[in-house]
């Protein structure tokens, strides 16, 4: 249980730094397109080559998701013994519209009565928003101010993209971090492992790190004398808070909701989404008006102000969790799972002993080796639930 609890969070770090890794190739390959090739078109189409050879890729992925593999294989099995008993407890018996309706629904109704995801969501996007304001800013500074070609300044991203790697490179020293953590039992399970709040305290060191990157990024920008290397660099721990929190946050949704985790992620991921969109569109005006400086001031001041949100979750998330309702309904729907499939496998024990009790002075049991008594007694247990769960 706790290996593939690592590798969860192993993958979930991967596709996490491979998301922070896009708002820094991406500038930097599109100044160089547009400077070298036929401008703004070229640059289109590279993304929708690029768009299209990663939907030929993902389409020769095999199916992982269990609740997948688990309709699969009682389709198959209704199919090989010719009987409808064989059916999985994620076999909906709805219609497509209800259960569109539910799955669709969901995430909103999460994103305004569940107060995790209403914190995290405004956090995240925020930091998300602002993140994207930096296609603004940078070409302002370095294009409109120094004079930087298009693709000069599009290298200014590098130290957002080094700041990034930190976060991955440290990825064994922050486990050691959280695992040190001191574990808690689930008084349910009896499983005793370090709380979902343990990764807050990474997001706690991030919440700092990026506004220190921004006010720094702001009062060395500008005026042109100083260095340009100073203010590229300040996109380092800008940029190791932004990875840190979109990783280590999102850990926090998918461990804190469980079942129901694609729901949390996918209200959390309109909300940045609409932030990184709109906050952009004001970014020429701000910087205009306020100048590079205070404009980047105000946004500092703005991420200093959303601090707390993640001290508070290190303190007091898991009261918190304990008072949502769905959570406690994700728990209730997850015992009732394990007290079903305790009494399936005692009955299946059981009836391996009557069957040798029965047999011909000839114990089953003992003429097969443990890997195919393992299988013998998840067959039983098929046959036995029937139309409860395969």
């Amino acid at each position: 249980m706790v290996n593939r609890t690592h590798e969860f969070k192993a993958l979930l770090n991967r596709i996490g730094s491979a998301r922070n890794r896009g708002p820094v190739i991406g500038p930097i390959l599109g100044g160089f397109i547009y400077d070298y090739t036929l401008k703004w078109r070229w640059a289109t189409w590279v993304i929708m080559i690029w768009g299209g050879v990663a939907f030929l890729l993902m389409s020769c992925l095999a199916e992982t998701y269990a609740p997948s593999l688990l309709q699969q294989k009682a389709k198959r099995l209704r199919k090989q013994h010719g009987e409808e008993r064989y059916w999985s407890r994620y076999d909906v018996r709805v219609g497509f519209l209800e259960l569109m309706k539910v799955n669709l629904s969901r995430p909103f109704m999460m994103a305004v009565k569940e107060p995790i995801c209403m914190f995290w969501n405004v956090y995240i996007g925020i930091v998300y928003g602002i993140l994207y304001l930096c296609f603004v800013a940078y070409p302002f500074v370095y294009n409109g101010v120094r004079g930087w070609t298009i693709s000069q300044s599009s290298l200014a991203f590098v130290g957002i993209g080094v700041g990034n790697l930190v976060t991955i490179v440290a990825a064994n020293p922050i486990k050691r971090m959280i695992e040190s953590h001191k574990p808690r039992t689930d008084p349910r399970t009896g499983v005793s492992e370090v709380p979902p709040e343990s990764m807050m305290s990474v997001v706690c060191i991030a919440a700092i790190l990026i506004p220190v990157g921004i006010l720094w990024f702001a009062w060395t920008c500008l005026p042109i004398s100083i260095h340009p290397a100073i203010s590229i660099a300040a996109g380092i721990p800008f940029g190791a808070g932004n990875a840190a929190v979109f990783i280590y946050a999102s850990n926090y949704l998918v461990h804190s909701y469980g079942i129901y985790a694609a729901s949390a992620m996918a209200g959390n991921a309109v909300v940045r989404s609409v932030l990184g969109g709109v906050l952009p569109m004001s970014g020429h005006a701000l910087y205009s008006k306020l100048g590079a400086n205070w404009a980047g001031t105000l946004l500092g001041f703005l991420e200093v102000a959303i601090i707390p949100i993640p001290f508070i979750f290190y303190k007091y998330g898991y009261k918190i969790r304990e008072k949502s309702t769905l959570i406690r309904q994700m728990r209730e729907i997850e015992e009732r799972q394990q007290a079903k499939k305790r009494k399936a496998e005692a009955r299946a024990h059981r009836g391996l002993a009557a069957e040798e009790r029965n047999s011909k002075g000839v114990p089953l049991i003992t003429m097969l080796d443990e890997k195919e008594t393992d299988l013998r007694v998840r067959s039983t247990v098929a046959d036995i639930v029937g139309k409860e769960e395969v």
